[in-house]
């Protein structure tokens, strides 16, 4: 069964590149409402357990330090068949075989630095979720 909640992050490429307020602008244009969202920098020690389930992947070291060189935007957000919408939104990982319009369409640089993270499903959305907010952080 779908839920109406995802988890996403914009990643830090995109705030350094200043897209922050443009990704946010396309999410609400899509429907989406936030329910919780907040800038924050994650640590190596953060970094290494939101992305545990790469751990053994030989990308794991540059994807920590990528994810832990600068701050991110967390957040929640509601709709009716959140995870999927929201997959269609951003786009697949690699920018070159995004859709016209998508997010990393618009935003990524790479398959590396793809601007922004969207939660695979609805069991990843809800521990992803609940990894950056307490659940008095979240309306």
């Amino acid at each position: 069964m779908a839920t109406n909640r995802t988890f996403t992050m914009l990643k830090p490429d995109s705030l350094e590149k200043g897209y922050t307020g443009a990704i946010l602008e396309k999410i609400n244009a899509a429907g989406f409402r936030i329910v919780a969202m907040k800038m924050t920098h994650m640590t190596k020690r953060d970094a290494e357990a939101f992305y545990a389930v790469h751990s053994e992947r030989p990308f794991f070291g540059e994807l920590v330090e990528y994810m832990t060189r600068g701050p991110i935007v967390a957040a929640i957000l509601e709709k009716d068949n959140a995870v999927e919408d929201f997959r269609v939104l951003i786009g697949a990982t690699n920018p070159e075989e995004a859709a016209d319009g998508t997010i990393r369409k618009l935003y990524a640089a790479s398959i590396g630095e793809n601007a922004v993270h969207g939660s695979d499903s609805d069991e990843n959305a809800a521990i992803e979720g609940a990894f950056h907010f307490s659940g008095r952080e979240m309306f």
